[in-house]
């Protein structure tokens, strides 16, 4: 049963993380404006998943745990570069590219600098999440944020929990996943007020 079981959350998590910033790009795209969304908010999220990634390489952690990360890492990327390009910012674009790629190797000089780094993944991952919903209080507008994206990545946490005791049972990322997944849905109640609130006006 259990082999099974952890087959199918593996799966699922794949199959939304497939898609799961889609919702997000489009609703970018189709109105040309990156408004309801927080470029620095995007950049810690960016920072953590970078960080959480090195970090499952480093301690050679089975792929099903983390294969996901990569492809939402593209995603992030894309629509980071989408929120720049609509905000006017697009030249940075280069600096924070640089930033990162320079920071995945830094990771890994000595083994207590991924650890350190794991440890402040969680705040930074968390912060990431409080930067959005700060940014949807000041402006009392969802504008383009999704919640089926916001929505799909507490899915991800929740499975990966289930993951996480099934399979590596590491504390430091079993508390990074269920803090995300209360921020998340957080986020995700805060944008669906906004949205009800905006089409109620």
């Amino acid at each position: 049963m259990a082999p099974g079981l952890l087959d199918l959350v593996n799966l699922t998590t794949w199959a939304v993380c497939a898609v799961i910033k889609l919702p997000q790009l489009v609703a970018v795209l189709r109105a040309g404006s990156a408004s309801g969304l927080s470029v620095g908010s995007l950049l810690l999220e960016l920072a953590g998943f970078l960080v959480f990634l090195r970090y499952q390489i480093y301690y050679d952690y089975p792929l099903d745990t983390y294969l996901e990360y990569p492809i939402i890492i593209a995603q992030d990327v894309i629509l980071l570069f989408c929120i720049m390009h609509f905000s006017g910012k697009t030249k940075r674009a280069l600096f924070y590219a640089v930033v990162f790629w320079v920071g995945w190797y830094m990771l890994t000089l000595k083994k207590w600098i991924i650890d350190l780094a794991m440890n402040l993944c969680t705040f930074v991952s968390a912060a990431s999440k409080l930067v959005q919903l700060q940014h949807l209080w000041q402006t009392k507008d969802s504008g383009q944020a999704s919640a089926l994206t916001w929505g799909m990545s507490a899915y991800t946490c929740a499975t990966r929990i289930i993951t996480t005791v099934m399979t590596t049972n590491d504390l430091a990322v079993l508390i990074r996943f269920i803090i995300m997944l209360i921020l998340n849905i957080w986020v995700t109640a805060t944008i669906l007020h906004y949205s009800k609130t905006k089409k109620t006006d």
